[in-house]
């Protein structure tokens, strides 16, 4: 006989015949397949086995299995699917989550509105045309800048980096008229002979055939201080009285007739003794482009002015007559470039004095062109002007080049507008602007004006800021 503390069989196991161990039925996790076949699995009708046994068992409400419907009992920790009986475990129907959203949609009663996906296209199509308007911008500025002659950007001292650092620009304009126009420049010189020699001037080279020496002067001179949180102007007088180097002292204009740009940015610098970094060329078709797609321009005149321009300005066909009101006024393209180059205004119909009766010399005229430049950077940079910007961006991009032929391309050029929105807007400021304050002689040699080294010091301090 067998000892007390030995533990004895209490009998057969419960969970089947005599003489044979209960099993233990593991279920897998179910796959995508298995979903579709349900005899395959233990418990099922159409299994077989000890299990299939034990499932008909459970059917029949036996006591084998405690399970839930009277099937055998899984491993605990796992999740019995089956419904015991007949039927064998029973899966949810396979849906794709498109479908599972939809159905908790429905059941909610009501579809949310998908706001936020809204919001993310919205925000990818706003970031887009950005992207484009700056893409057209640095595209058109770098084809401007293949244009510009090469002596001319040997003779600059600028970096690329004009942002954070403030560089000094001359913006300059000449005399030449393009080709078919019926317009004559102070010189009595009407278009150019042809187009290749309107192409040579405004690429800033050295006249050469079919262009003849001293046929074409600067028509505008101004320096823009720009980087660094400054933008300052300056302008020069045409008829300023300068050394041009090579030549013998005139005018200053006559240094760009001589050796074009690169002269003119010699004499520039010995005039006022600064450092040019980098030139603008204006090409006034351009000019006019780029103040109509901005919806024109805004301009504070100071007293009524009245004028004729044979020919018309920059489209040169059939005249042009300016008649502006004192104060604020709109200026399209065309007008704004008349404005800018008027030198000889008329009397203006009806009472009251006009410009002509206050007297206007080429001082006035470089007040007005700073006040066109003035209000180009007021449509770019105004905050109540962005939906329009916004919506003509590309546009605007892909015209605000071409009003200039410069060396500053693709990576300056943006940093030149930048600059232009940071350094806010200063009054306008002309050398001898103030004859008798600066001790400016008006009537120096051959007409020209002369200009004391005390007030190009003075100048060149208030530009540098």
């Amino acid at each position: 006989m067998p000892d007390d503390g030995e533990q004895r069989p209490q009998g057969p196991p419960q969970g089947g015949p005599q003489g044979q161990p209960d099993y233990k039925v593991y279920r897998a996790r179910r796959g995508l397949f298995s979903r579709l076949r349900g005899g395959d699995v233990p418990g099922s009708e159409k299994g077989s086995g000890a299990g299939a046994d034990a499932g008909r068992a459970g059917g029949r409400g036996g006591s084998e299995g405690p399970g839930r419907g009277g099937g055998l009992p899984d491993e605990p920790g796992r999740t019995n699917y089956g419904r015991g009986g007949r039927e064998g475990p029973h899966l949810p129907a396979f849906k794709p989550p498109w479908r599972r959203r939809r159905e908790r949609a429905a059941r909610a009663g009501r579809r949310r509105p998908p706001v936020r996906r809204i919001a993310f296209w919205t925000g990818i199509a706003i970031v887009g045309w950005i992207a484009l308007s700056f893409l057209a911008f640095a595209v058109s500025a770098q084809i401007q800048a293949f244009k510009l002659s090469g002596e001319v950007k040997e003779a600059l001292h600028g970096n690329p980096f004009l942002l954070p650092s403030a560089q000094t620009i001359l913006v300059m304009g000449t005399d030449a008229r393009p080709t078919g126009t019926k317009e004559k420049n102070e010189s009595g010189e009407g278009a150019a002979p042809s187009q290749k020699c309107y192409e040579q001037q405004e690429k800033g080279e050295k006249p050469h055939p079919p262009c003849e020496i001293g046929q074409f002067r600067s028509d505008t001179l101004m320096l823009i201080r720009a980087g660094g949180g400054t933008f300052n102007k300056l302008s020069i007088p045409r008829d300023s009285f300068a050394e041009i180097p090579g030549y013998q002292p005139e005018k200053i204009n006559a240094a760009f007739s001589y050796g074009g740009a690169a002269l003119t940015i010699k004499t520039v610098e010995k005039f006022l003794n600064v450092k040019i970094d980098h030139i603008a060329i204006i090409n006034f078709t351009g000019f006019e482009n780029l103040i109509d797609s901005i919806g024109g321009v805004e301009v504070n005149v100071p007293h009524r002015i009245c004028g004729k321009i044979a020919g018309g300005a920059g489209h040169g066909q059939g005249g042009f007559n300016l008649h502006l009101k004192q104060g604020m006024n709109t200026l399209n393209g065309q007008t704004a470039l008349a404005y800018a180059r008027m030198r000889e205004p008329t009397e203006c119909p009806g009472p009251g004095p006009s410009a002509l009766t206050f007297g206007y010399s080429d001082l006035n005229r470089e007040k007005a062109q700073q006040a066109v430049i003035t209000g180009i950077k007021e449509r770019l940079t105004s905050i109540s002007r962005l939906p329009y910007n916004f919506i003509k961006g590309p546009i605007i991009g892909w015209n605000a080049p071409k009003a200039f032929i410069s060396d500053m391309g693709f990576f300056t050029m943006p940093q030149l507008v930048l600059a232009a929105a940071i350094g806010g807007s200063s009054p306008a400021d002309v050398l001898c602007g103030n004859p008798a304050k600066e001790h400016c002689n008006l009537n120096g040699p051959e007409g020209a004006i002369e200009v004391p080294q005390s007030a190009r010091r003075a100048a060149v301090r208030r530009l540098m800021g």
